[in-house]
């Protein structure tokens, strides 16, 4: 149906309440980018409006930190742009400090926690290859 795909692959040691973070963090640096993923807002039978949701599902799989690199090294091979959310953004507390942690390390010493991409459905197969659906 769809020619594209969504995915999120979230390093698997981490706890819960991280996963559920970096997955609401890393959802809305793709829609940022693509708001044309965004279908029209939902009403319920009382005539209620409700937000707009994604178009298309989102696959959530989960990696080892090192598969998690190998993907993030693959994206940028293919120059295909992602959302990336690394380990020491759960001690920030703002978007600035998220940035300025961010900005301190190159892809090869990022301790990635979670990466999203969407793009041609192949093209992300094949960057994502390794990854198992998350638990």
């Amino acid at each position: 149906m769809f020619e594209t795909k969504f995915v999120i692959v979230l390093r698997e040691d981490l706890a819960v309440w991280q996963k559920l973070n970096v997955t609401a963090f890393l959802t809305s640096g793709i829609v940022g980018a693509k708001p044309d993923l965004i279908g029209e807002a939902y009403r319920d039978a009382d005539g209620n409006v409700y937000n707009a949701l994604s178009i298309q599902p989102i696959i959530v799989l989960s990696a080892g930190a090192d598969l998690l690199r190998t993907i993030l090294a693959r994206t940028l091979e293919r120059d295909v742009r992602s959302s990336l959310y690394i380990e020491e953004m759960f001690a920030t507390g703002h978007d600035a400090a998220n940035r300025a942690a961010f900005a301190a390390f190159a892809p090869d010493r990022a301790k990635v926690v979670g990466l999203a991409l969407h793009a041609d459905k192949k093209i992300v197969d094949k960057i994502v290859k390794g990854a198992k659906l998350h638990p």
